[in-house]
């Protein structure tokens, strides 16, 4: 049964409306104000959005801007009236899916949730197949057994650890856990842990109060808060500094976070795929890595091989990137020559997926013919 989140200030309004989804076979819940619909909205998730477009203090419109910012992919619907017409089409070019003139019928109301709950099917499906087709090449049996795992863990809101050297794909394998999800619907947001700098880094996970310290104008939602019922990928998280890693177990133990400077503590709802070019056994031997936190986030590991060990997939890859920037830069380049071809699978590609990508980009752009040959193939350790 379908979720629908029904937000208007005028209590007859809200009684009957809830009715009519009853009697719909929809499951609504009511909210007075838009403030009350924020908290539903970082609670649970919902299909489509019904919104009043008139309400005190924070309107339909204002309403819709923070939706925007919690739960993008939600459909939202705007009630409104004949004279706010103009309001109401300027509001769908912010993200809403449409608007509905007071008075409306039952069955003018169904439809047009219904055309909103198809559309965000349809967009899921094609986002997925999208992640399906374009983001994955895997010919190698160790990459279809990876994608078999990622797969069979995606339903779940198990923590995954992805584990391989840079450029392997570890952040597009996080996506496609996402988008398989039940949280498909949800932000995806990822946090580099090794490029913010440490004393920056937990203001940015767990976002702070205004005025919590200087430069503090004003609340800032963190990552956390900022991917709840979604997906949070915390990349490179063996870079993490150590007293962070404590407050991070805490949060996936208890599922609370405390922003910078503030008072109380704020549920939320997040996946947590980690990834790591590093053997963290080795960092918890070291002592910079938290043993408990490593029990944690390796509940579900999976490993990616690197590119010089799946070889039988460079060519794929070759030539899906040759079609990529072919079309970005609206040049002709139908293949690669043999030779060009065998260069590329008998280097070593220490950068692995990434560099191949740079390659084949920088490859695109210096040819001048329909081919790609070993003149415009730049390989760093071979000159």
């Amino acid at each position: 049964m379908y979720k629908i989140l029904v937000v208007d200030d005028d209590e007859q309004m809200r009684v009957a409306l809830s009715a009519t989804l009853k009697h719909l076979n929809f499951e609504p819940k009511v909210a007075k104000d838009a403030r009350e619909a924020l908290k539903f909205l970082k609670k649970e998730q919902f299909d489509v959005i019904v919104s009043d477009l008139k309400m005190p203090k924070i309107d339909g419109v204002e309403f819709l801007r923070e939706v925007k910012k919690v739960t993008p992919k939600t459909p939202f619907i705007m009630i409104t009236a004949f004279g706010d017409v103009k309001t109401a089409v300027e509001s769908m070019k912010l993200g809403s899916f449409d608007f509905i003139l007071k008075p409306f019928s039952q069955e003018s109301l169904k439809k047009i949730i219904d055309l909103a709950i198809s559309h965000s099917n349809l967009s899921r499906e094609s986002e997925k197949e999208k992640t399906d087709n374009d983001n994955f090449i895997f010919t190698s049996q160790t990459m279809k057994k990876i994608i078999e795992l990622a797969k069979k863990v995606a339903d779940t809101d198990t923590t995954v650890l992805l584990i391989g050297e840079s450029g392997t794909g570890k952040e597009v394998l996080a996506r496609f856990i996402h988008e398989k999800s039940k949280r498909a619907r949800g932000n995806f947001v990822a946090v580099n842990c090794a490029a913010i700098p440490s004393n920056l880094l937990e203001s940015e996970m767990f976002g702070y109060e205004k005025g919590a310290f200087s430069g503090a104008t004003k609340c800032h939602r963190g990552k956390f808060e900022q991917a709840n019922h979604g997906t949070l990928l915390l990349d490179e998280i063996s870079e993490m500094p150590l007293e962070l890693q404590a407050k991070l177990l805490r949060v996936i133990q208890e599922k609370i976070i405390d922003r910078v400077g503030g008072t109380e503590p704020i549920s939320v709802d997040v996946r947590i795929i980690c990834t790591t070019n590093k053997n963290i056994e080795q960092e918890v031997k070291k002592g910079n890595f938290r043993e408990d936190l490593y029990y944690r986030i390796s509940v579900f590991p999976i490993k990616i091989p690197p590119l010089r060990e799946r070889k039988e997939e460079i060519s794929e890859l070759a030539i899906s990137f040759l079609k990529k920037f072919s079309s970005k830069f609206n040049k002709n380049v139908e293949g690669i020559t043999d030779n060009a071809l065998e260069l590329l699978i008998n280097y070593p590609w220490p950068g692995n997926i990434r560099e191949l990508q740079n390659v084949i980009e920088r490859a695109v752009v210096l040819t001048e013919d329909n081919q790609i040959t070993t003149n415009e193939v730049f390989l760093h350790n071979l000159g």
